[in-house]
C-alpha cells in the first residue's frame, strides 16, 4: 500500500474510533441513572456496543500499521493527551439531560447507518467486514433512539421543550461529523471510504423530515453554519473526561488488570 493511503487510512480509523469510545463513554454516564430501570439496561448496553465498536477500529489500526493488536488499543486509550484525540466534539460535551443524550445518539446513529451501509462497499477490504459486523448493532441503536425522539418530541409540552433546546444546542455542532480533511479526500479518491457529501445528503434526508414529524422547528438551524473545527480542537469538556477515563490506568501504567 502506498504511504499517502497508509497515513490517511490511520487517520480514518483513528477518528472513527475515537468518535465512538468518547460516545460510549458519555453514554455510559447514564448507567445508574437513567429515567426507567430498564432504560439502565438498554443504554448500557449502547454504550457497550459503542465501545466495542472503537475496539474494532483501534484494532484494524493496529493491524495496519504493525502494532500488537492486544495491547495497541489500550495504549491508544489510555495513554494518549485528550488533545491527541480525533473525535468530532458534539460526542464529547456533556451528557446534559436525557433529552439531549437521546437527541444526540440519534443524529449520530442515523449518520452511522448511512456510512456503514456505503463502507461495506469500501475497497479496503478490513473496513468493509468491520462495517458489515457493525451494522447490525447501529440498526437496534436507531431504533432505539428514534423511537425516544419521537417519544419525547410528541410527548408533553416539557419533554418537547426540553428536545427543542437539545436541537438548538446540538445541531451547529453536527457540521464538524461531514468535514473533509485532506487525509479522507485522498481515501474518496481510491473508493476506499464514501464521499461525505453523499452520506450528508441521506442523513438530511432521514432526519429533517423525521425531526419535524416528531414536533420539532428544524428551519432555523437547518444550514449548520459556522468556520470549520478541525478534529485536533477540542473543548475543555474532552480534558474532564479523558482525565477522569485514564485515572485508574495511570496509577500503574504497568499494571495488567
Amino acid at each position: 500500500m502506498r504511504s499517502d493511503l497508509q497515513n490517511a487510512l490511520r487517520v480514518y480509523l483513528l477518528a472513527m474510533a475515537d468518535d465512538e469510545l468518547i460516545l460510549g463513554h458519555r453514554d455510559s454516564e447514564w448507567c445508574g441513572h437513567a429515567p426507567i430501570l430498564e432504560e439502565d439496561i438498554a443504554f448500557a448496553n449502547i454504550a457497550l456496543d459503542e465501545i466495542g465498536h472503537a475496539s474494532i477500529w483501534y484494532s484494524l489500526l493496529a493491524e495496519l500499521i504493525g502494532e500488537d493488536i492486544d495491547k495497541y488499543p489500550d495504549e491508544l486509550v489510555f495513554s494518549r493527551e485528550y488533545q491527541d484525540f480525533r473525535n468530532v466534539q458534539v460526542v464529547e460535551m456533556p451528557k446534559g439531560d436525557w433529552a439531549y443524550s437521546m437527541l444526540r445518539q440519534y443524529l449520530f446513529d442515523s449518520l452511522e447507518n448511512k456510512r456503514l451501509d456505503m463502507l461495506t462497499n469500501s475497497q479496503y477490504q478490513p473496513i468493509a467486514e468491520a462495517a458489515g459486523k457493525i451494522r447490525n448493532e447501529e440498526i437496534y441503536h436507531l431504533r432505539h433512539t428514534s423511537a425516544w425522539v419521537k417519544r419525547l418530541g410528541l410527548g408533553t409540552e416539557e419533554s418537547n421543550h426540553r428536545l427543542q433546546r437539545a436541537l438548538d444546542e446540538i445541531w451547529s455542532l453536527t457540521r464538524q461529523l461531514f468535514d473533509l480533511t485532506e487525509e479522507e479526500e485522498l481515501l474518496i479518491s481510491a473508493n476506499y471510504v464514501p464521499p461525505a457529501e453523499a452520506i450528508e445528503q441521506q442523513w438530511e434526508e432521514e432526519v429533517l423530515p423525521f425531526l419535524e414529524a416528531c414536533g420539532l422547528s428544524v428551519a432555523a438551524n437547518n444550514h449548520r453554519q459556522g468556520s470549520r473545527t478541525d478534529r485536533n480542537q477540542h473543548t475543555t469538556h474532552l480534558r474532564v473526561l479523558v482525565t477522569e477515563m485514564q485515572s485508574v490506568a495511570r496509577l500503574d501504567p504497568e499494571a495488567r488488570w
